[in-house]
């Protein structure tokens, strides 16, 4: 989708919000270390950096949740020397968190309205069917989705709660729009539905901020970009001016040319082998083969079938016929527990919670699929323990305190580096990685790339399940693409390009093959 950033030459009066010299401090860590932004009115502001470079610290400033220790803050041309949460509100600036949660139990039409339920005429009471009617009018509206507004929030998947959230967000009129990785869990045709709408918002005179991993949104979307590292905006740059690869480099301080660093590996025996594997309504005649070293490709649009099929592979669904082989013998597992002792692993989307325990510390989390290595008598080996844990955490390169820090405190990069090191103790043969780099900044990016290499180098056969095309050409060997339950095509990484294989996953090509 083309985007040209806004000619138009700012003036000082268009800024919304200006932010000078911050200083914070987090006892004596410096997190912010003289940092500005600025806003202007009608624009997609860009902010990016790598996971500890101050974009959360400066974020919560602005929403009231933390107040700074030096600089300056203006509003709307006016200076508030304390932000709470109320008053940000009151000043029209809503936030998007990338972590916010909804209630489980509440409906979609409550979760949209809780707080400003529509009522009976003249009664205290809900008007349930008015609420709903407007809560599916505007998803229609905003997304150009129907989902039924009785539905529970605990029955939708992350992408569908990722838009009640920005739905919700949008009732209340903005003047400011502060997007945390809002794309995250959202496919293709999800993004770009959330592009169009952020671009009718800034034609519309609302200001946006948007905060990215994903750089090339960043230049796709945005009219200006602030990169922050060490607590420092080290640049504010105009798009039209500038690359995704230019700012990767002024992220990072080093060049970023080599995203994906990918080395040549000679294929082993067969491990995995799916035969016509089929789950009625989700996916049906699955067939690929697995083998040492090979790092195959799966990708598909929401619905696809790619995401059942990965969680039958590790034993959380079971498939209605078609046949699996590991290692030669015909048996799929019919658990997790099973899948484990079968030396499978799987490193879920979402890591907060299903791939990490994060009230668990980092030795916890690492020996959490491998305690039987060791335990003996009942009694746990804490040396053994230990030792396992530090050499997995150097060889991660995993940032913590120490191996007793609470997972809870890393960086999203670093809990996904835990996740894998679960499974690295485990000493497991086949990885089954389900969009591995979603919210981790572009340095750890290069890491966890880099890891997945090192697994297939060292044999392992890997499945990368991935909406990140780009991510899927750099890593992979071969991509299975998936459309409406079925594999329609299996490329060569080699000979194809991201947006070829959008086109297999979207239905176009299948549609030109039916015109011609």
């Amino acid at each position: 989708m083309s985007f040209t950033p806004s000619s138009k030459a700012p003036e000082a009066s268009d800024a919304i919000i200006r932010l000078s010299n911050i200083v914070k401090h987090f006892g004596g860590a410096r997190a912010l270390d003289g940092a500005s932004l600025t806003v202007m009115r009608g624009t997609v502001h860009g902010l990016v950096g790598q996971n500890g470079a101050g974009k959360s610290t400066l974020i919560k400033l602005l929403a009231g949740l933390h107040q700074p220790d030096g600089g300056r803050i203006e509003i709307d041309g006016v200076s508030h020397a304390q932000l709470t949460p109320h008053l940000v509100e009151e000043l029209g600036i809503h936030f998007i968190h990338q972590d916010r949660l909804l209630v489980p139990t509440f409906t979609i039409g409550e979760a949209l309205f809780v707080g400003r339920e529509p009522r009976m005429s003249g009664t205290p009471f809900v008007d349930r069917r008015r609420m709903n009617r407007e809560a599916e009018a505007l998803l229609h509206r905003f997304f150009g989705i129907k989902l039924e507004a009785s539905a529970l929030i605990s029955d939708l998947t992350t992408a569908e709660r990722q838009i009640i959230q920005i739905t919700r967000a949008l009732i209340n009129k903005p003047k400011v729009l502060v997007f945390d990785e809002p794309t995250a869990a959202l496919v293709r045709r999800e993004a770009d539905i959330l592009f169009r709408l952020i671009r009718k918002l800034r034609d519309d005179g609302i200001s946006v901020i948007y905060i990215s991993h994903y750089l090339r949104e960043i230049e796709a979307l945005c009219d200006t970009v602030t990169v922050l590292r060490n607590g420092l905006d080290v640049a504010t740059l105009p798009l039209a001016e500038t690359s995704a690869a230019a700012i990767g480099t002024l992220m990072v301080a080093r060049d970023i040319r080599e995203l994906y660093p990918k080395r040549p590996i000679e294929f082993g025996e067969t491990v995995l082998k799916l035969d016509r594997l089929s789950s009625t309504g989700k996916y049906d005649a699955v067939s690929f083969t697995l083998r040492k070293g090979e790092i195959l490709g799966l990708t598909g649009l929401l619905g696809s079938g790619a995401k059942d099929l990965l969680r039958t592979l590790f034993g959380l669904e079971q498939p209605t016929s078609g046949s699996v082989e590991l290692n030669g013998k015909t048996a799929w597992p019919a658990d997790p527990s099973e899948a484990s002792r079968r030396r499978l692993a799987l490193i879920p989307e979402d890591r907060r919670r299903h791939g990490v325990a994060l009230d668990l510390n980092v030795r916890e989390n690492t020996t959490l699929a491998s305690l039987g290595r060791f335990t003996r008598f009942g009694l746990i080996n804490r040396h053994a323990e230990n030792s396992e844990t530090e050499a997995l955490v150097k060889r991660l390169q995993i940032k913590t305190t120490g191996r007793e820090a609470l997972v809870r405190s890393l960086s999203g990069g670093n809990q996904q580096k835990v996740a894998i090191a679960k499974w690295l103790s485990h000493h497991s043969e086949i990885y089954l990685l389900d969009e591995p780099t979603v919210g981790v900044d572009i340095a750890a990016k290069v890491e966890i790339y880099s890891l997945i290499g090192e697994l297939a180098a060292r044999g392992a056969g890997i499945i990368v399940l991935s909406s990140d095309l780009d991510e899927l050409v750099g890593i992979a060997d071969s991509v299975l693409v998936m459309f409406r339950g079925r594999v329609v095509r299996e490329i060569s990484t080699s000979r194809t390009t991201p947006d070829e294989i959008l086109a297999e996953a979207t239905g176009s090509k299948e549609a030109l093959r039916h015109v011609g």
